[in-house]
């Protein structure tokens, strides 16, 4: 579902005035230690799945949620791996939102990636060392952050 149906109803109130969303987001490994990205369609850029929190929504849950919906896989959580918030983002539509993000180190279990929604052109799995150039900011970031962090989440300070 590209737009919450929360978001949307907020959205005849306000227009295309700032939200301030909660997300999630989960940096997928497979066996080999190969990064799952998604190409975004309203973007065109590739990304770490992620996806917004439905109100009263755990975000572990969320995140599994987000990682079958996007690429029809299984997954389970290893960690939290960092807690940060976005720039401004202004969509195509003009609607305008910024993101409080909880990313997770997810773990494939089962299940061949593919796209499974209508918000991605392509799911692929890569190398660490061989990501696209033409890879998010927040999702580089997020990668790098889910891989050469210590046990702990990191967060801006």
């Amino acid at each position: 579902m590209p737009i919450p149906e929360f978001v949307l109803a907020l959205r005849d109130r306000v227009g295309t005035s700032p939200l301030w969303l909660s997300g999630v987001s989960a940096v997928v490994l497979d066996a080999e230690g190969q990064v799952l990205l998604t190409l975004r369609r309203d973007n065109g850029l590739w990304a770490i799945v992620s996806g917004i929190l439905e109100p009263g929504e755990e975000p572990g849950p969320a995140a599994l949620r987000e990682i079958g919906e996007e690429t029809g896989i299984d997954a389970e959580l290893v960690r939290l791996t960092s807690v940060d918030v976005t720039e401004k983002i202004t969509y195509p539509n003009g609607d305008v939102a910024q993101y409080l993000d909880i990313t997770f180190l997810a773990r494939h279990t089962g299940g061949e990636a593919h796209v499974a929604d209508d918000e991605n052109l392509a799911v692929q799995w890569f190398a660490p060392d061989a990501l696209p150039e033409d890879l998010s900011d927040t999702s580089r970031l997020r990668i790098d952050k889910a891989l050469t962090g210590g046990p702990e989440a990191w967060f801006r300070r």
